[in-house]
């Protein structure tokens, strides 16, 4: 199961305990290979244990049973071989836009001056350069995306873990940073694992969707090859009989799997 794959989680279990002793199991033995290279998605209800799977493979939690094993090797603690963009960007308000970039590196032990060099690099490559020595709160919310993408990529993961990093932006934004991140991937080709609520966006970046199912005891119920031609633009892809015949079909499922949920919610 493993050969070729960058992250297998193999009959992976998570379940939670609260203070009063009440067990809630959020994913139960899911399955689940990401080919080195591809860009996976991740697509289910509201609460189906998305962002649990992702921290899982980010190491983040540790599964109740079965493993998780990262390029062949078992999962032992956090995957340094990951990066994480987060819901929420993670920039230091107290420090610049080069300084939030060059900061990976800075952790790593790079000199401050080599660290801030590369880090311009990137602020020019995602269009930002004139903005290195702005705050945070000085930039837009795209701006903010664009610099917290920087700082992932700036450390060359092996891997990327992507938790809804698009989903507080108007939908316009939205659609230029995905294909900002399409261009910064088609460029290295890292693997990627991609959460989202919007099944138009799931085909719109992936090479594959994974469909999870209502929780609790969520689990992989579909994957679905997005056989759309690559170099893509988001914005026209949508318009293509193709793309229409692939959000029908896994939206069937997917629609499935919400109406269960909310009918479990309204119980």
């Amino acid at each position: 199961m493993q050969g070729s794959s960058a992250i297998v989680l193999d009959h992976v279990t998570k379940r939670f305990s609260s203070p009063a002793g009440d067990v809630y199991t959020a994913v139960e033995d899911v399955q689940l290979a990401v080919s080195q290279g591809r860009f996976v998605a991740v697509v289910g209800p509201s609460g189906c244990g998305k962002s649990t799977l992702l921290n899982l493979a980010a190491g983040l939690l540790s599964p109740s049973e079965g493993s998780i094993a990262v390029h062949g090797e078992p999962l032992v603690g956090l995957n340094e071989k990951a990066a994480y963009l987060f819901q929420q960007d993670a920039l230091l308000p107290w420090k610049t836009v080069l300084d939030n970039v060059a900061l990976g590196l800075l952790l790593r032990r790079w000199r401050r001056r080599p660290a801030r060099d590369l880090a311009r690099h990137w602020l020019d490559r995602i269009g930002l350069g004139p903005f290195a020595d702005h705050f945070p709160r000085q930039l837009s919310g795209g701006m903010r995306k664009r610099v917290a993408i920087a700082q992932s990529w700036i450390l060359d993961p092996e891997i990327l873990l992507m938790d809804e990093p698009f989903s507080a932006l108007d939908v316009h934004t939205r659609q230029i940073m995905e294909n900002e991140l399409l261009a910064l991937w088609g460029e290295s080709r890292q693997t990627v694992l991609f959460v989202t609520h919007n099944l138009d966006e799931a085909i719109g970046l992936a090479d594959e969707v994974v469909l999870l199912s209502s929780g609790p005891r969520s689990r992989v119920v579909g994957t679905y090859p997005v056989d759309l031609p690559r170099p893509r633009d988001v914005m026209e892809v949508r318009t293509e009989p193709h793309f229409v015949e692939l959000y029908r079909t896994i939206w069937a499922d997917l629609r499935e799997e919400v109406m269960r949920s909310h009918a479990s919610a309204s119980a």
